[in-house]
């Protein structure tokens, strides 16, 4: 495991902002952290590099602990925070030196990382111009450049999308999947629910200071419906086809609604071919047939109660 956290609290005053919380995330992941505000994600990510300090339970990193050797993990960790953090009165290139100087990199080394960095996120043809003549986008891409420029084995990043362009948007998430490609760890934070069923691999979903689900997308999406949702677009329909779908072992629900036939059916325990059978042998004919399929945003609402972006 890249990152091991163990009974991890930290509390403000009577707010209990991360509640024994137990999380680890894989070499190669891109692992999705998501929550609803307020549920501890900043509070966690400030715990991981060092920025706040917790009352008790271990955050490890490339197996050391950040409490004895965060000065080490900080050389391998990349963080692409929230908030724009550039020179805005300096240039591209000017930045990227600043930064890369921060992590010991000197001379031609510098210089082929910087520019590295810059054509990895698109900016190289802009790297003179000043940072405050940038778009949101090009900033956005920017404050990746300056987190990757000392190639780092983890990387955080936190909202990194937030109020770009499309360009820009499809650009990160393409470099997002780029750096696990060339052996990267990836931290993702997000309100944008489609980017996390785009990019990451496994997620862990957080309210209230505790990781309340944690897998696979599918995974995720196994634990919380137990149920299909059959939708059959109809003419022709009658009740008598109903009722023999109804019998159909595993049907739980079948309601007709105008020409929409609604099923309900046990997951993974019904017999579509039986169900068209009935409808066929009923004279009915069928316009369109679709079996829904669960989302992350659908997980994340059963689980918390809210939309990711509430």
């Amino acid at each position: 495991m890249i990152v091991e956290i163990k009974n991890l609290v930290k509390r403000y005053g009577e707010m209990l902002a991360i509640d024994n919380l137990n999380l680890d995330i894989k070499e190669g992941d891109i692992f999705g952290l998501l929550g609803p505000n307020g549920a501890g994600k900043t509070t966690l990510i400030n715990s991981m590099i060092g920025l706040t300090k917790v009352d008790s339970g271990s955050v490890n990193i490339f197996g050391k602990n950040i409490k004895d050797e965060i000065m080490d993990i900080k050389k391998n960790l990349g963080i692409v925070p929230q908030e724009i953090a550039l020179y805005e009165e300096l240039t591209a290139y000017e930045n990227l030196m600043f930064f890369g100087r921060l992590y010991d990199l000197k001379g031609s080394a510098l210089k082929t990382a910087a520019k590295e960095a810059l054509e990895f996120t698109g900016i190289w043809d802009r790297k003179d111009q000043i940072v405050k003549e940038y778009s949101g986008g090009m900033k956005r891409r920017l404050n990746i450049a300056c987190a990757i420029i000392h190639r780092p084995k983890l990387i955080i990043m936190d909202e990194p999308t937030v109020g770009i362009d499309p360009q820009s948007r499809n650009h990160i998430l393409n470099s997002v999947k780029t750096l696990r490609e060339e052996g990267a760890t990836i931290i993702y934070t997000s309100h944008y629910m489609e980017e996390v069923e785009s990019i990451c691999n496994n997620v862990a979903i957080l309210d209230k200071g505790r990781v309340i689900a944690l897998g696979s997308k599918e995974e995720l999406k196994d634990f919380v419906y137990t149920e299909e949702r059959i939708n059959v677009k109809i003419i022709n329909a009658n009740f008598t086809m109903v009722e023999g779908i109804k019998a159909i072992e595993g049907i739980k629900h079948c309601e007709l609604e105008g020409d929409m036939l609604n099923i309900i059916a046990e997951k993974n325990k019904i017999s579509i071919s039986a169900v068209l059978t009935i409808i066929e042998e009923s004279g009915a004919e069928i316009l369109s047939f679709n079996i829904e399929k669960p989302t992350l945003e659908s997980v994340f609402l059963t689980l918390t109660g809210r939309k990711l972006r509430d």
